[in-house]
């Protein structure tokens, strides 16, 4: 499934409510299970980014939707990146250099 890394950022809103972000964290891994996606780890950070989302989706549309829904909520602000793996980076090494 592909991997995607999720930067995150509080708004004003979810700052003021970080004391319930470790439940925010578990809605948003049943939120992607629903989609068939997969959270597979959230990291709360210092620096310019205040959380790191890890999530596999079955692809971009899922990623995208489940996104938009953890967005909508008011919390967060995003940027996404997609991820590649060892294996995901062979094969477009090889495509790129036929």
């Amino acid at each position: 499934m592909p991997t995607y890394v999720t930067l995150l950022n509080w708004t004003d809103q979810g700052i003021r409510a970080y004391k319930e972000t470790p439940q925010r964290r578990d809605a948003f891994a049943e939120a992607l299970r629903k989609l068939g996606a997969r959270l597979v780890e959230v990291y709360w950070t210092v620096g310019p980014h205040d959380l790191v989302a890890i999530v596999e989706a079955p692809d971009e549309e899922t990623a995208t939707a489940a996104l938009l829904q953890l967005g909508g909520m008011g919390n967060v602000r995003s940027t996404t990146l997609r991820a590649f793996g060892r294996d995901e980076i062979e094969s477009i090494i090889a495509k790129a250099s036929a």
